[in-house]
């Protein structure tokens, strides 16, 4: 009997939501018995998923909602599913990337005592990513929001004793970081977002009376003109809004927590990187920024105001492009390049969503490139990671310099790897290129050359990257290196069947890795079609639901995507590729050049390495100024603050009830004679006080 269709976004997330239950009831079982009922979850969500994208063939939405609670004043709050284009596509997205890393976890936490954890946290994780894609109103949302942030916590600080073989950062004598301190460390970053993100909700709901993103956008004109009576009020609302999802998906200047995030396992680095937590931020903006849009282009007088929710973002999104990209240049965990390069990659989709609203005609170019961009990540770099993993459980080594892997024995994964890489720097025809074009478009159709100089500069630094990394990893010379590495304490255990291994990798582990790889080879031989396609639904979806004029709005003489300018990007697409793989490529495969010698000739180039292998000093910036200050603060809150409330309250307020009663005590005789006096004496200052105040 087949599901009616408004139950079937509601099952999606559920599932996987009250399955993460499942392995806490199970008792005494092994990590793969405790790990088969999240996987099979994850899989009929999956195919939930899938039974929706039928609903891509119409412009339309549906909003399935029911009673929650009622607000003060009057009103309540729906709980509802929103099914539209935007949805749908991020829905399927997340719940096949899930799929994939759940698979492969089940050969990783293989004899991993804390397996039950492990689970529950992935799966409610889970389902917390899917409630906030489908939720149909901002509390909805933030319900998934926070649950995706409090299991990121759990699962970045999963091996929360601190063992030093979970260590990262280092190589000694530079400082490593624990896993405690980094899932800390996230926490604190994204719930700063979350506070000024919910602060921006319900200043909106103050004005619009409604919580609903349908509403939201059909309403829009009525209370943004309300908001905007109050002058600076739109810009600060816009600056809340955007904290949250910039402090989510890592972006300046919230982007220093992720780096520390790979001290969870590799299966919750490809979760957060890839599928699930660093996109909900991008969701979130392009959820949200049609509100902003009508708000400048669509009413009249447009409210300059909400400009700053575009810069904002675009801004944003193009100072983390570069800090990213070149920070992953020098970096020599390998799980830290990987997320470097993240970073740089959500900076492009932020970039596209930002500029998208800098111009009527550059709208639809950047939402769209903006979610290609998004998806093509997310397969590419999910492969990307969970063939890291193999890696570092074939070398015992968490850094690239000593993992010396074999290029015969670990074919796959360099095949896997490199095919991946050539995506994540945007190298023609692989699937990276055709969303960063489209996003490099938006920039020039939007007039924004700087960023669209600073978005293509950064392919240069992103190829060199890739070519590093890959020829460090699988330097035949250094063979056998990461063997003796294995026994350093310093060094990550990846999969508690063992490391040290340089043989071939578990198939259970390959095949996902195998999948994602020839799916962004699919991805790749489609890229204009599948390009087109997502243009022309979010086209449909702008004009015909949410009823944007943009055939009006667009001048007659708006940049055109016509062969010529394609040409042009393709063609400088080639030579930002040629520019940055051809150093790399002398120096790390052909091994003509070397590194520490060119570093060593020339200062101005040592010290910009200081400055990159340093994270620009933001990382150390925000410890002294935060993390130092509170910890100095400590000592005197302690001793003045919190020792003298507690004197107070503690100590004080006892005593004096005891001095009190022990007093009182004293002028109970038990005579008859002298309780009467007592009580005369009590009604005369009574009446005496009731004289003085006047009262009748």
């Amino acid at each position: 009997m087949p599901l009616d269709s408004s139950v079937v976004p509601w099952l999606c997330w559920a599932l996987p939501a009250v399955g993460s239950l499942v392995p806490l009831a199970i008792r005494g079982g092994s990590a793969r018995a405790k790990g088969l009922p999240v996987v099979l979850f994850t899989f009929v969500s999956m195919v939930l998923a899938l039974s929706l994208l039928p609903s891509l063939s119409g412009s339309g939405y549906s909003d399935v909602q029911a009673f929650w609670f009622s607000l003060p004043g009057g009103g309540s709050v729906g709980m509802g599913m929103l099914v539209d284009p935007l949805s749908v596509i991020i829905v399927n997205v997340v719940a096949f990337l899930c799929f994939m890393i759940m698979v492969y976890s089940l050969k990783y936490i293989e004899g991993d005592p804390s397996a039950g954890r492990y689970w529950f946290l992935m799966s409610l994780f889970v389902g917390g990513m899917l409630l906030l894609i489908l939720a149909d109103n901002l509390i909805l949302f933030f319900i998934g929001w926070k649950l995706v942030g409090l299991c990121s916590y759990g699962l970045i600080g999963y091996y929360y004793r601190d063992e030093r073989e979970h260590w990262i950062g280092g190589p000694a004598p530079h400082p490593f970081q624990k896993p405690s301190r980094a899932g800390l460390k996230a926490l604190l970053v994204t719930t700063f977002g979350d506070v000024a993100l919910l602060a921006s909700v319900i200043m909106i709901y103050i004005y619009s009376g409604t919580f609903n993103f349908m509403e939201l956008y059909q309403t829009s004109t009525a209370w943004l003109s309300q908001m905007a009576q109050t002058p600076g009020l739109l810009a600060v609302v816009c600056l809340l809004f955007v904290a949250g999802p910039l402090a989510k998906s890592a972006q300046f200047p919230f982007q220093e927590w992720l780096p520390d995030a790979m001290a969870g396992p590799t299966p919750v680095s490809a979760l957060i990187h890839a599928a699930t937590m660093v996109k909900a931020g991008v969701y979130l903006v392009a959820r949200i920024l049609p509100v902003f849009f009508v708000a400048y282009w669509v009413m009249s007088p447009g409210l300059s105001e909400a400009l700053v929710f575009f810069y904002a973002v675009a801004a944003a999104g193009a100072v983390t492009i570069v800090l990213g990209a070149t920070q992953a240049m020098v970096a020599l965990e390998l799980k830290k390049v990987l997320a470097y390069s993240t970073i740089s990659a959500i900076g492009y989709m932020m970039l596209s969503l930002g500029v998208s609203g800098l111009s009527p005609a550059s709208l639809v170019e950047g939402l769209y490139a903006g979610i290609y961009h998004l998806i093509n990540h997310g397969v590419y770099k999910a492969a990307l990671f969970l063939c890291a993993g193999i890696a570092i459980r074939a070398s015992g080594s968490i850094y690239i310099n000593e993992m010396g892997l074999s290029r015969r024995s670990m074919r796959p994964i360099l095949v896997f790897m490199v095919i991946g890489g050539l995506a994540l720097a945007g190298a023609p025809p692989l699937s990276g290129f055709w969303s960063k074009e489209g996003i490099l478009m938006s920039c020039l159709e939007s007039g924004q050359y700087l960023l669209f100089a600073a978005a293509s500069v950064s392919v240069i630094v992103t190829i060199f990257s890739v070519i590093r990394v890959l020829g460090i990893m699988f330097d035949d010379r250094q063979h056998g290196a990461g063997a003796s590495a294995a026994a350093s304490p310093s060094h990550e255990s990846e999969c508690h069947g063992g490391k040290g291994h340089s043989g071939g990798a578990p198939a259970l582990m390959l095949l996902p890795c195998g999948v994602l790889a020839a799916l962004t080879l699919v991805i790749s031989g489609v890229g204009p079609w599948l390009g087109g396609s997502l243009k022309s639904i979010f086209e449909g979806y702008l004009v015909e639901t949410l009823e944007l004029p943009l055939a009006s709005m667009v001048p007659a003489h708006a940049l055109s995507e016509g062969p010529s300018l394609s040409l042009i990007l393709f063609a400088s697409s080639v030579v930002m590729i040629v520019i940055g793989a051809l150093p790399a490529y002398r120096l790390y495969i052909q091994h003509k050049w070397s590194a520490s010698e060119i570093l060593a000739r020339h200062r101005p180039l040592l010290v910009i390495h200081g400055l990159l292998w340093g994270r620009y000093y933001l990382d150390a910036i925000a410890n002294r100024v935060l993390v130092g200050w509170t910890l100095a603060a400590r000592s005197p809150i302690a001793k003045y603050l919190e020792g003298t409330m507690d004197a107070a309250v503690n100590v004080g307020i006892p005593s004096l009830i005891g001095a009190a009663s022990r007093n009182l005590r004293r002028i109970q005789t038990g005579i008859l004679s002298v309780n009467m006096l007592y009580f005369v004496a009590i009604i005369a200052l009574l009446v005496l006080l009731s004289l003085w105040m006047g009262v009748p």
